[in-house]
């Protein structure tokens, strides 16, 4: 089939075609266009949802893994492992059901297999996180009923800076964990139409701290102040450059990322375990020397870490008008060079690689009977070859073709939305299982209505096929990060779901609110069912199977503006889950709290928040209760110029002041507590 070939094609014509309209055409200067990652330019109450926007500033000083980074958000818990690695979890849902998108392309990295395996996005760099919901996902994936992630950056510049040159140097400091993180960027201006962009990132944590940490050393039981094997350090590094005329830009950039960090709780003792029919039966674990030697030196040599390098190659192009009757042509491509290594006592147990290859072509039309818009095609390609110890599965090569389209109208107080995908793809195994070759369509529509002024209540329903993934269907090996031994199925069907949202939004001058009620019902719901479990451990024999299963929840955020200074907030979030009519597994717990705000004079302000994780006893088989908890934290930031126009920003956090115990539900390391009382003090600079 040559529909892939024939994208790039028309994706390279997309590139060079801006240089032949510019040529041809004498347009005026346009104004500048702020962009977005959603193709059409609305507000977000032109959404059915609003795509919730998390800015630079608000990330200055939060978690380096996109998980840990989010996990403040209304509605978004994090699956930490340690401090290396995490995964937002939205609404329940986690792994392929919780795309993350890297400026609304693939990462193309391995994530999405093992809680353990870091998102190779980096929160500190971006220009903004979105948290996108409704018809609007169905523009990126298929299957992500909560919710999808996007990570925007400035790695290709859109504009000229202005006065030739604008950047951001900031530097911080966690007490947590000792870690210090460097971050900076710059644009310049090389000519009248050419930018030039260089970034990049560096961090440097040790294991953190928790109070009261129980951990047994030679039969008899320790007080430890901090946890084993939580270390986390990397660096990112990027340069990209861009051709920008009157018409839009075409641009290219580079990034190169190295990540090591430490794996809390992966043990080897279970390596030797392996299925007997429906059982499992374990041999004492011998540690294995054979394996892909490791010719860097590391301190940390107590247990088991990850080291992983990344390379990715972009290409973005963007052109206002290109033909009769389109606003806008998008197109991006990128191709990624993935690999980590597992390695345990400087021998590499297991070593993952991926080759990423994306490639997407949208195209934004005019109105049309009173309907606005945008369709597009998209081309994905992984292949995936895992060596060593944890082979979950055969060399495989997935391939993914797709189609889409978002569509909105405005009818007096009424605003339509609608979304379609459909997705075609194959997968290749290495192995005598048999190939995987299937398709999945998916619709959604919205509604919004302004019943009142300031009032807007908003409906939303979709149906969704998810695609198996391959670890899902050829799974057949130990995997020890989740403590299991994992087998698939190669007859797994389309994964469908029917899901419903009701929101109700009030928006004024002193008072605010917004409330989400939600139900997901699925067929076909794919998941990991334990079979077996050795006696009195906690490794256990899962088979990836299907059954009917049913989410549903509430959010809520309510603000209402004290003074000119002080705003009040109360927000809170809950979720059940329900396969097979039993409570489905890690599922975060209820949230509830509030949040003072405050905007003083002479360039100060700051924020208190307070907020109870209630107790997790709807639990799973072979999970156990996890307490809630207490969390109080506090902020105040300072800002100035130290020249005209160029802005400093000085910020202290104090976080989890009363040094609660904390643990995380929706973690495959949910016995082990998170960090403690810390605080982080940093200052940034914009020229």
């Amino acid at each position: 089939m040559y529909f892939h070939k024939n994208l790039i094609t028309i994706t390279i014509f997309s590139v060079v075609s801006p240089s032949i309209f510019a040529e041809e055409s004498n347009v005026k200067q346009l104004e500048t266009i702020q962009l977005q990652a959603h193709p059409l330019v609305q507000t977000a109450a032109d959404f059915a949802v609003a795509d919730h926007i998390i800015d630079q500033k608000q990330l200055a000083g939060r978690a380096t893994t996109i998980g840990d980074a989010l996990s403040e958000e209304v509605g978004v818990y994090s699956n930490q492992y340690g401090a290396g690695s995490s995964r937002p979890v939205i609404r329940g849902q986690d792994g392929p059901r919780v795309k993350v998108l890297q400026h609304a392309s693939e990462t193309a990295d391995v994530s999405s297999l093992s809680p353990d395996h870091a998102v190779t996005v980096d929160p500190v760099l971006a220009k903004q996180i979105e948290i996108i919901r409704g018809p609007s996902t169905l523009l990126y994936a298929a299957g992500t009923v909560g919710g999808l992630v996007n990570v925007t950056d400035n790695k290709i510049p859109t504009e000229m800076p202005e006065n030739g040159h604008e950047g951001k140097v900031g530097f911080r400091y966690n007490s947590g964990s000792d870690e210090r993180v460097a971050t900076g960027g710059a644009t310049v201006a090389l000519g009248s139409q050419f930018a030039l962009r260089v970034e990049g990132s560096k961090k440097h944590a040790n294991d953190y701290i928790t109070p009261d940490y129980v951990v047994e050393h030679d039969g008899h039981l320790d007080y430890e102040r901090r946890v084993p094997d939580t270390f986390s350090k990397g660096e990112t590094f990027s340069i990209g450059g861009s051709w920008i005329h009157d018409r839009g830009f075409v641009g290219m950039a580079y990034t190169k990322r190295h990540d090591q960090y430490g794996l809390p709780g992966h043990s080897h003792e279970y390596e030797s375990c392996h299925p007997h029919g429906n059982s499992l039966h374990c041999s004492g674990h011998e540690h294995q020397e054979e394996g892909h030697d490791h010719d860097e030196h590391h301190d940390h040599d107590a247990g088991p870490w990850v080291n992983l390098k990344s390379e990715r190659y972009e290409l973005r192009t963007e052109l206002y008008d290109p033909f009769a009757g389109f606003s806008k042509l998008r197109a991006h491509v990128s191709y990624t060079d993935y690999k980590h290594d597992e390695i345990d006592d400087k021998t590499v147990e297991t070593r993952f690689k991926s080759k990423g290859y994306d490639a997407r072509l949208e195209l934004v039309h005019h109105e049309v009977a009173g309907w606005e818009g945008v369709f597009g095609t998209q081309y994905n390609q992984q292949k995936i070859d895992i060596t060593g110890t944890e082979v979950l599965f055969s060399p495989a090569d997935t391939k993914k073709w797709s189609l889409f389209a978002l569509e909105h109208k405005q009818v007096g107080d009424f605003h339509f939305e609608l979304g379609a995908r459909a997705d075609q793809q194959k997968i290749k195994i290495d192995s005598k299982q048999k190939d995987n070759n299937s398709h999945a369509f998916s619709g959604s529509a919205a509604v919004n209505w302004e019943f009142m002024p300031d009032y807007k209540l908003s409906l939303v329903g979709s149906h969704q096929q998810r695609l198996p993934q391959a670890q899902e269907l050829y799974a057949n090996g130990v995997h020890l990060a989740t403590n299991t031994y994992e087998r698939g199925n190669e007859n797994l069907n389309i994964e469908k779901s029917n899901n419903l949202e009701l929101g109700l939004h009030y928006e004024h001058d002193k008072l605010d609110y917004h409330v989400h009620v939600y139900q997901n019902w699925y067929e076909n719901y794919i998941y990991a069912a334990t079979i077996a479990r050795v006696e009195n451990e906690n490794f256990r024999l899962v088979d990836y199977t299907q059954d009917k299963a049913k989410f549903y929840g509430a959010e809520a955020k309510i603000g209402y503006q004290l003074t000119d200074v002080y705003k009040l907030s109360l927000f809170g979030d809950v979720v059940r889950g329900k396969i097979d009519g039993k409570n489905a597994p890690r599922v975060p717990a209820g949230r509830l709290g509030t949040k003072v705000d405050a905007d003083f004079a002479d360039q100060w302000s700051g924020s208190a928040e307070y907020y109870r994780v209630f107790k997790q006893d709807h639990i799973s088989t072979f999970e156990n209760d996890t307490p809630g908890y207490n969390m109080v934290n506090l902020g105040i930031t300072y800002t100035d110029h130290y020249k005209k126009d160029h802005e400093y920003r000085v910020y202290f956090k104090a976080n989890n002041l009363l040094d609660q115990k904390v643990y995380q539900h929706a973690s495959f390391l949910a016995n082990i507590p998170q960090v403690g009382r810390n605080f982080t003090m940093g200052v940034e600079f914009s020229f």
